[in-house]
């Protein structure tokens, strides 16, 4: 019993040092800023039309997003092919294609506030000093 012991302590060791140590450097937060693709329409189209089949009404944008299954298959396609998903706050508001095109056609800046004043043409008596 006590070479057992041995070997499970053994074991354990090599376990806990083959753990690498943390990296101490944070990675830079992932840019938020996205810009629609020229083709974001017809690409759209064509993975509703793919994902709906043929239920899907003449008008392809109004094509309701009822069937959670479905709607999870399309916003999470979109979101590995553009890099840009839709918010869990904003989810609820995708209930047709259009909601979804109207979101996706939306640019998204990165910017802070504090950017955007530094860049804004301010009075002359009003100077703001940003630094990083």
């Amino acid at each position: 019993g006590v070479n057992r012991k041995e070997e499970k302590e053994v074991e354990a060791e090599k376990i806990i040092e083959e753990k690498s140590e943390p990296s101490l450097i944070c990675p830079p937060p992932p840019s938020r800023s996205y810009l629609p693709p020229e083709n974001i329409q017809s690409s759209l189209e064509a993975l509703v039309k793919e994902i709906f089949g043929p239920s899907i009404p003449d008008n392809w944008q109004q094509t309701p997003l009822k069937e959670n299954k479905l709607k999870y298959r399309l916003l999470a396609q979109l979101a590995a092919e553009l890099g840009h998903a839709v918010p869990n706050s904003q989810l609820h508001l995708m209930r047709s294609a259009e909601d979804v095109l109207n979101f996706y056609s939306t640019p998204v800046k990165d910017v802070s506030k504090f950017d955007e004043l530094c860049a804004a043409e301010l009075p002359p008596n009003l100077k703001i000093i940003w630094e990083k």
